[in-house]
């Protein structure tokens, strides 16, 4: 398998894997199996960020790697959720330094940072995984895990 977390954890709630090639409307597809995987798992809360964070990754897999391929693994930790893209390119994803104001891309990684709690890049064989989490805030998480009558 090529990917950074071990989904076979024990403290992993929850995982699917999907090896996919991706275009320019993929990202719709992809938003709505975690959309879905958001809800059954009682973090809902959480999906306008994660969304946003997953459509900035495969839309630099669309941009950036030869043939378009990569692997999207989404986990349920007990502290939330992360996501890893891995893709078949060794280069790294690289944010805007500012630059222009009105460049029309560059900007993708600093929506991923200002919208998720962690994010990062590790090389894998054969290219890299980049991956975001995002938390279950502590309010949202107990009312989650409330007994309901």
């Amino acid at each position: 398998m090529n990917h950074v977390t071990d989904p076979a954890r024990a403290d992993i709630g929850g995982s699917y894997r999907m090896g996919l090639t991706v275009g320019a409307h993929s990202a719709r597809h992809v938003r709505r199996i975690l959309r879905v995987f958001l809800a059954s798992w009682g973090m809902a809360e959480l999906t306008d960020a994660a969304e946003l964070a997953m459509t900035e990754l495969v839309a630099n897999v669309v941009r950036h790697v030869p043939g378009h391929r990569c692997t999207l693994l989404i986990l349920r930790r007990p502290e939330g959720l992360r996501v890893e893209v891995t893709d078949g390119s060794s280069r790294p994803p690289v944010a805007s330094a500012g630059g222009d104001e009105l460049e029309e891309g560059g900007r993708g990684l600093l929506l991923v940072e200002a919208v998720t709690d962690r994010w990062g890049t590790v090389p894998v064989p054969g290219g890299k995984t980049v991956w975001f989490e995002c938390d279950v805030k502590q309010d949202a998480k107990q009312t989650a895990d409330a007994p309901t009558m």
